[in-house]
């Protein structure tokens, strides 16, 4: 093989054949958005439409100035910096893979004690977007009432050192009083997380934060801000030695590529007080119907992968394609998306839900994209309100069927334990672990035990048509394991 190319502004001419590169002049790039949570899913999805208006020669003062406010943020940082902020880019098709190298990513803010950088960045009258992807564990919500939680230790410490915040929300804080301060206008909160309603709760924690310091600031966010409901869709694996393996198959010696198949959607509220991109122009849809598109694709893709995840890690699979190959995984996905989800939610412009499970059905079976069942299951305490918790609310309230949704909890509280049907054990992937995993060993002998945790089912444990079907469930899942279960529940 030739010597590989690291990527940087240098060797953009020198890529190999059939690489994609910027043609745009990146020196010449001002910016117009600071994003927080420069991930991988950002990286591939809101970076590439700004990276493609920008090959059109357009939205050139828009470039994206990178931020992060956890430490191990630094180590992306350094590797995007040592290449210019350039990354390549995979698209895995079972057709066959291509690369590109994107170029709208031009500087990334240090990382410090106090986020001084990131607030001078957001404060700058430049920046009119400031955007975020930072799961939907990020958003320092009470778990029961799904409420901005004020008495978060991390919250309490922004209220009492507003100059020197510690989180994301009180760094935007500080620099929307830095710029009523100076004269200027706020910038749009943009919202890129799976969540319902994201730029809602995006503007209900920045302004509930904002007004226990300064309720003069938050009226003036309120008057002058906003905060634009937004759907996001696109897989993205993590990036292992596979993936940079995969970019040295291209003769690219890149420290951060990023894999991706080849779906993208992403649906927003014209919502922009300070202006926009014209996303529009390389495939974004703007609507006033985002939560119908959001409901879909956060109820079939984003609850369905937690029904193809969960499963597949106790039976000790490792990725989402492979938990689709296996039939009793695949058949389970689509009856509960079929006959328990998809009749609760509304189609939406050229796609019925019926159509959208198979979308998703032939999505997840990608064999090209590794993602593992272990990164889609993380955090399944924050996901789950959204993302399993509502389509259980509308069945029971329509009297659709709900005997899957309650087999994938019983599933999800079996994997909650710790340990695979071989005995191997799953490792902690969920902020409450350590609560979760007590309340599966006693739901062993107590079913019930599961439910009686108040901050995850609230009412829904009340609800007996769920319960009663869970307390069926989870005794069969641990006396005859997972797959007598989905068999049992597929026969019915």
């Amino acid at each position: 093989m030739d010597e590989l190319i690291r990527p940087s502004n240098a060797t953009l001419g020198q890529m190999p054949e059939g690489v994609l590169v910027p043609q745009y002049d990146r020196a010449g790039l001002t910016h117009g958005i600071v994003h927080i949570g420069l991930g991988n899913f950002h990286r591939a999805h809101q970076a590439w439409y700004l990276h493609r208006l920008m090959q059109a020669g357009k939205a050139q003062d828009w470039g994206i100035v990178g931020a992060g406010v956890r430490p191990f943020d630094s180590a992306m940082r350094e590797k995007l910096a040592a290449q210019d902020y350039v990354y390549t880019l995979i698209e895995l098709d079972p057709e066959g893979t291509s690369a590109e190298v994107v170029g709208s990513l031009i500087d990334y803010a240090p990382i410090e004690p106090g986020n001084g950088p990131l607030i001078a960045r957001m404060a700058d009258p430049a920046t009119r977007i400031v955007s975020m992807t930072v799961t939907e564990a990020g958003y320092f919500l009470n778990s029961a009432t799904k409420r901005f939680d004020p008495e978060h230790p991390d919250i309490v410490h922004d209220t009492e050192n507003p100059g020197q915040p510690r989180t994301l929300f009180g760094a935007m804080v500080e620099a929307l009083r830095l710029r009523r301060e100076r004269g200027l206008t706020p910038f749009t909160g943009q919202s890129c997380d799976n969540l319902a309603g994201n730029g809602r709760l995006l503007k209900e924690v920045v302004l509930s934060l904002a007004r226990l310091t300064d309720p003069g600031l938050a009226d003036w966010i309120e008057e002058h801000g906003s905060f634009p409901n937004a759907m996001v869709d696109c897989i993205v694996p993590a990036t292992g030695p596979r993936e940079i393996a995969l970019a040295r198959d291209f003769g690219i010696d890149d420290a951060a590529p990023v894999t991706h198949e080849r779906f993208r959607q992403w649906v927003l509220e014209d919502d922009f007080c300070a202006g926009r991109p014209p996303w529009e122009e390389v495939g974004a849809t703007f609507t006033n119907r985002v939560h119908d598109y959001e409901t879909m694709k956060l109820r079939i893709l984003n609850g369905g992968h937690q029904m193809v995840a969960v499963p597949g890690e106790i039976l000790g699979i490792r990725t989402i394609a492979d938990s689709m190959a296996h039939p009793l995984i695949h058949a389970f996905f689509r009856r509960v998306a079929l006959e328990e989800v998809a009749p609760n939610i509304r189609p939406v412009p050229d796609m019925t839900p019926q159509a959208y499970v198979d979308l998703i059905d032939a999505r997840f079976s990608n064999q090209m994209v590794v993602d593992t069942v272990r990164r889609v299951a993380m955090d399944g305490s924050a996901k789950l309100a959204g993302q399993v918790f509502l389509p259980l609310s509308d069945g029971l309230a329509a009297g659709t069927p709900v005997e899957g949704l309650a087999l994938a909890q019983a599933l999800w509280s079996r994997m909650c334990a710790g340990t695979r049907e071989d005995g191997s054990t799953i490792e902690p992937n969920d902020p409450r672990w350590a609560e979760l995993q007590a309340a599966s060993q006693a739901a062993r002998a107590r079913p019930r035990a599961w439910l009686e945790q108040p901050r995850l089912y609230g009412e829904l444990a009340d609800q007996p048509r769920f319960a009663d079907a869970f307390e069926r469930w989870l005794p069969l899942v641990w006396a005859e394991g997972s797959e007598a279960a989905l068999e049992r529940y597929l026969a019915a």
